[in-house]
C-alpha cells in the first residue's frame, strides 16, 4: 500500500517511523499499538505535532553569552521593555520559555477546550478544565502554564507573547478611586490617564466591538447577556478589546476557518484573531535588529556575581526534554516572568543567597484579582456557538466588595445547546493576599494561599448572578454540573509578589540591587481595581521603562 502525502510527511520529519509503525500510531489494531514502548510513543507524538506545527521546533540558536540588557520573559511587560530598549539604541536579549507559535488564516495550529491535546498545556498530562472536567492529553509544550499551588490554580501563558496569547482580549482601565486604593501616591493616576494608558491603548489598537459583529450569530449569546443584566436593573459599558474585527469578519464571510467565533481562546486563536504581542510590540522590537527572542529558555535561577547579573538557563525541546544548559550574564536584568515566575525567580534567589540584599517584601502581596467563573442557564435557546470577545460589563460597588461582571462565553461548549451564560466576575479585594516561599527540600518556590481567600469574591459574584437570575427567570449555574460560581481556588489574573513601593521603588528597580527590574504583574499588590490587569500592567510599564531609560537606569 503506498504512503499517502501525510505519511511522507511524518516520515520525513522523523525517518524513524516507518509505514507500520504510522499505522500503529493512527490506531491499527494489533496488541503491540495497545502497549507502545515509551520511546515508540515519544516518537509518534513528536511526529504527530511536528506535522501540526513544525515551526515550533525549528533549531533556535545560542544566545550570546553577555547582553547589556536581558529580559525574562515576553508577556505585556516584557515586550514592552524590549522594544523600548531597543528603541533607545540598547541590545537587548529575550528569554521565553515557551515556543514560538505561527498563525494562518486555515491551519488548526493551537488546540481547542472541548477535547484538548499536548498543544493546550504546559508539561502536564491532564488538567481541571473551567467546566470542571478532568481532561487528558500528552506531556507536551502547550500554550497554557497551570500552575498548583496548596489551596490555588493559576492560568498563565508559557509562550512567545505570554498572556496576550491565551487570554480572552478585554483590556480596561480601571477607575481612578480604585487605582489610588491601591497605589496611593506612588503612581499618578492622571499621568496614567494621559500617557501611558492611551500609548497601550493604540500600540494595541482597543476598540470596542463594532455592531455588525455584535448583531452577528455568534454573538447571540452576548445580546442576551446585555439583556439579561439590564432587567436587572445594571447599565452595560462597551470593554475595549485586543482583538481583531477585521479577521472576525472573515470568519463570518468564510474566509478564514472559525476561531474566535467558535469559541477559541483559552489556547490561543490559530487565524490571528487576537492582535497579540507577536505582532506589534516584539514585531516592532526585533525589527529594529536590537533585540532579539529565544524560545525554549527556562530560567532556573539568577544571580549577582560581583559584577553583573547572571542568569542559569535550561534550553527545552518541545518534548520537554534538556537540550542545553548554560549561564548568561548582563548589566540589566529585566523580570518580566509574570507574577508567579518573577516572584519564585526572586524569592528563590533570597533563599539561596543569590541576591543578599533583597527585602522582607520580596514574596508578598499576592492576589488573585479577585476572579470568578460565573454561570447561569436555562434562559433562551439557540444553535449558534458561543464567540469569545467580550462585549460589555457591569458594575456593582454594593455587593460587599466593589464588582464587574463581564460578558463572556463558556469556554469548551461547541454550540449553545445547553442555554449556558457565562461570565467573568472580578471583585475588588484589598484584604485577602497570599505569599510565596522557598522549600530547599524540593528546590520549589512555594504560594502559600489561604483555603477561603477568594470567598468575599465568590459571595460577590453570587449575589450579583442571583439578582440577574431572579429578574429573568433563569437559574444560577448549571444543575448537576457547574456551580453558580466557581473560582474559590483558581484564577487567570495572578498579581503581586514584588509589589511597587515594598519590593521595588516607585519605577520597578528592585531594592538593593542596582540594574535589578520588575516589569509585571509582579508589581502589583494583589489586585487592579474590579477590572482585568492586563491594560494596567502594560501602561506601568510603559511608565517605568520610560523612566528607566531616561535616567540611565
Amino acid at each position: 500500500m503506498a504512503n499517502t502525502p501525510e505519511d511522507d510527511k511524518l516520515a520525513s520529519l522523523n525517518p524513524s517511523l516507518n509505514r507500520r509503525q504510522l499505522l500503529l500510531g493512527a490506531g491499527a489494531g494489533t496488541a503491540s499499538l495497545l502497549l507502545p514502548s515509551p520511546a515508540s510513543a515519544s516518537i509518534l507524538m513528536e511526529a504527530k505535532y511536528k506535522l501540526l506545527v513544525p515551526e515550533i521546533f525549528k533549531p533556535v540558536s545560542r544566545p550570546p553569552g553577555y547582553t547589556p540588557n536581558l529580559v525574562i520573559g515576553s508577556g505585556f511587560g516584557g515586550a514592552i521593555s524590549a522594544l523600548r530598549l531597543a528603541q533607545a539604541g540598547q541590545q537587548v536579549t529575550v528569554l521565553e520559555r515557551g515556543h514560538r507559535w505561527p498563525k494562518d488564516p486555515w491551519r488548526n495550529i493551537f488546540s481547542n477546550d472541548t477535547l484538548p491535546d499536548g498543544r493546550a498545556f504546559w508539561h502536564r498530562k491532564d488538567a481541571k478544565m473551567l467546566t470542571g472536567i478532568r481532561t487528558y492529553f500528552d506531556y507536551f509544550g502547550g500554550v497554557l502554564d497551570s500552575s498548583d499551588y496548596p489551596n490555588m490554580n493559576v492560568w498563565r501563558g508559557a509562550c512567545v507573547g505570554g498572556g496576550s496569547v491565551v487570554f480572552t482580549g478585554v483590556m480596561i482601565q480601571p477607575q481612578k478611586q480604585y487605582f489610588e486604593a491601591l497605589f496611593g501616591d506612588r503612581v499618578s493616576y492622571e499621568e496614567m490617564d494621559r500617557s501611558y494608558y492611551p500609548r497601550v491603548r493604540q500600540m494595541l489598537n482597543l476598540n470596542a466591538m463594532p455592531a455588525d459583529i455584535y448583531r452577528s450569530k455568534p454573538f447571540h449569546h452576548s445580546r442576551v447577556w446585555d439583556e439579561h443584566v439590564r432587567k436587572a436593573g445594571y447599565l452595560t459599558t462597551p470593554n475595549d478589546s485586543i482583538f481583531n474585527w477585521e479577521v472576525i469578519r472573515q470568519e463570518l464571510r468564510g474566509q478564514s476557518r472559525p476561531s474566535a467565533t467558535v469559541g477559541l481562546s483559552n489556547h490561543g486563536n490559530s487565524n490571528g484573531a487576537k492582535f497579540d504581542l507577536n505582532q506589534n510590540y516584539l514585531a516592532q522590537a526585533q525589527a529594529t535588529g536590537r533585540a532579539a527572542i529565544y524560545p525554549g529558555h527556562e530560567v532556573l535561577s539568577i544571580a549577582w556575581d560581583g559584577s553583573r547579573y547572571e542568569v542559569d538557563v535550561i534550553k527545552r525541546h518541545p518534548s520537554g526534554r534538556q537540550l542545553e544548559r548554560y549561564r548568561l550574564s548582563c548589566d540589566r536584568l529585566f523580570l518580566a516572568a509574570g507574577s508567579i515566575g518573577s516572584s519564585e525567580l526572586l524569592v528563590k534567589a533570597r533563599a539561596q543567597g543569590t541576591l543578599r540584599n533583597l527585602n522582607e517584601h520580596v514574596g508578598q502581596g499576592w492576589g488573585s484579582n479577585g476572579s470568578t467563573i460565573v454561570v447561569r442557564s436555562l434562559s433562551t435557546l439557540s444553535l449558534a456557538t458561543q464567540a469569545t470577545p467580550s462585549a460589555s460589563r457591569i458594575h456593582d460597588p454594593s455587593r460587599g466588595l466593589p464588582f464587574t461582571l463581564e460578558n463572556w462565553y463558556v469556554p469548551g461548549l461547541p454550540t449553545d445547546l445547553t442555554t449556558v451564560i457565562g461570565s467573568l466576575g472580578i471583585a475588588f479585594d484589598q484584604s485577602n493576599r497570599g505569599h510565596f516561599s522557598y522549600n530547599p527540600a524540593t528546590d520549589r518556590v512555594v504560594l502559600n494561599w489561604p483555603r477561603q481567600g477568594n470567598a468575599d469574591s465568590v459571595a460577590a459574584a453570587k449575589a450579583v448572578n442571583r439578582k440577574i437570575a431572579d429578574a429573568t427567570n433563569s437559574i444560577p449555574g448549571f444543575p448537576g454540573i457547574i456551580d453558580d460560581v466557581t473560582g474559590l481556588n483558581w484564577t487567570a489574573h495572578p498579581l503581586g509578589g514584588a509589589v511597587l513601593g515594598k519590593a521595588t521603588d516607585n519605577w520597578g528597580r528592585v531594592i538593593g540591587h542596582p540594574g535589578l527590574y520588575v516589569m509585571d504583574g509582579a508589581l502589583i499588590p494583589g489586585s487592579t481595581g474590579a477590572v482585568n490587569p492586563s491594560l494596567t500592567i502594560s501602561a506601568l510599564a510603559e511608565r517605568n521603562i520610560e523612566h528607566i531609560i531616561k535616567n540611565g537606569g
